[in-house]
């Protein structure tokens, strides 16, 4: 098992053993295993890698609902004001990402954020063909999807 199933598996005996049966129980129990696996499981490679990590996740999640909060707003105020700021269009982006998972999970996670669609990836897989809502500018809007993208692989490698 993996350092996330024997933190999942320390959560859950909190809760079972505290009584406590709510997601807040189980947030405690899984920080409270997080924390059990960093400080007495340290020198192994599996868990040190996951205690590593699970601080990257909790950044970039932060990140991505900070970029979700901004998008969503930024499209609702095009909705109530009369007048409209959209400047649509379909660029190229090009990819860091390798893999077809790693692929799939930028591509998703750019959809996801209203204003943005991934249409497709070339065959070659080393550009993304996104739909955009407002284009202000071409090399700032590649910017900020490559750094998305570099956020994202570095969760993954």
């Amino acid at each position: 098992m993996g350092g996330f199933a024997w933190n999942i598996l320390l959560a859950l005996i909190w809760v079972a053993v505290s009584g406590n049966i709510t997601g807040a129980g189980l947030l405690t129990g899984f920080i409270l295993g997080y924390i059990i696996l960093g400080l007495t499981l340290r020198e192994v490679p599996v868990f040190s890698a996951y205690v590593r990590r699970v601080p990257k996740i909790f950044m970039f999640a932060c990140y991505f609902a900070k970029e979700l909060v901004r998008s969503n707003l930024r499209v609702a105020w095009d909705v109530v004001t009369p007048t409209h700021y959209m400047k649509p269009a379909v660029i190229a982006v090009p990819l860091d990402a390798k893999t077809e998972g790693e692929i799939a999970l930028v591509a998703n996670l750019i959809s996801l954020t209203p204003g943005t669609l991934s249409l497709d990836v070339s065959t070659d897989r080393r550009a993304l063909y996104l739909h955009v809502m407002y284009l202000d500018d071409l090399e700032e809007t590649r910017a900020q999807i490559k750094q998305f993208e570099a956020r994202v692989l570095e969760l993954l490698r």
